[in-house]
């Protein structure tokens, strides 16, 4: 042991010591918690300007309503899914018509021998228990799941929503089964990493042209949307799948050539599609 080893005791010179051998120069607080990190529980509240409590919080909020903001936990997964190799669709609506599934079946526009498969739940579970049985009965044995297809995503809001379950839990279905609008045009979208990083204020700007033309179809009854987020859920990474519906096919692509001139499209989106393009030949109705 070096003389200034010694002369401390046994402590390495250079480093002073406080009491109970805590090195100086770094602060306690009680228990040994470092200081500058606040504690809560055993847990910071904020870390680098991020509040923990409110990134954490994985409802859905809404309007205020009744003095109060609207929230909400739960939300409608919607699920579609493409196969082909049928040429003869009654045995596979027979077989959906009586398992009391809500669902949509569509006859591909693309594929003379494909339809698409619309499901709905509340529950994920729902997808990997009953449905994933039911695709793999008899009637699924000779049929070919085209995977480019699948879309997966789940309803969410806004923030402005006057009625917030309505919104994230009813009006996706009614949208979907209603009878008088058949076709439908699903697709999956990713806008740019660069409109994540645009202030609200301008990123409001450029939703609300999409919104008002949104709205101007739907008034006219020309075409509805069902809008749903997906990260985390679709392979290959998208932010959100859509679905136009309505009772004529060619209002569907008319808005969607009109979208494409709107900042949004032209400047913040990476990737569209591929696009299913199908029409309804059975719809169970809201269960």
């Amino acid at each position: 042991m070096s003389e200034d080893e010694k002369k401390s005791g046994g402590h390495p010179a250079g480093i002073p010591k406080t009491g109970g051998g805590h090195p100086a120069g770094i602060p306690k607080t009680g228990g040994g918690h470092p200081a500058g990190i606040p504690k809560s529980g055993g847990m910071p509240t904020t870390v680098a300007g991020m509040d923990l409590n409110t990134i954490t919080d994985t409802s859905e909020k809404g309007a205020v309503k009744d003095g109060e903001r609207q929230s909400l936990d739960n939300r409608l997964y919607v699920h579609l899914q493409a196969f082909t190799g049928v040429s003869d669709l009654k045995p596979i609506i027979d077989l959906f018509d009586k398992s009391g599934i809500e669902a949509v079946i569509y006859a591909d526009i693309n594929d003379p021998q494909g339809f698409g498969l619309l499901t709905m739940n509340e529950s994920p579970e729902f997808f990997t228990g009953e449905l994933r049985d039911l695709l793999n009965s008899g009637e699924f044995e000779h049929v070919t799941h085209v995977p480019e297809y699948t879309m997966l995503g789940r309803t969410y809001a806004i923030g402005h929503e006057a009625d917030l379950e309505d919104w994230l839990i009813h009006k996706p279905r009614r949208t979907a089964m209603n009878d008088k609008w058949k076709w439908a045009v699903w697709y999956p979208l990713r806008r740019t990493g660069a409109f994540s990083l645009l202030d609200r204020k301008a990123q409001g700007e450029i939703l609300m042209e999409h919104g008002i033309i949104g709205r101007a179809f739907g008034s006219a009854d020309l075409g509805h949307d069902i809008r749903l987020l997906c990260p985390g859920l679709d392979k290959n990474d998208n932010d959100f799948v859509i679905a136009l519906i309505g009772a004529e096919l060619t209002p569907l692509s008319i808005l969607v050539e009109t979208m494409r001139k709107t900042k949004q499209t032209s400047t913040y989106i990476s990737d569209m599609g591929p696009f299913f393009i199908g029409r309804a030949v059975w719809q169970s109705g809201v269960k």
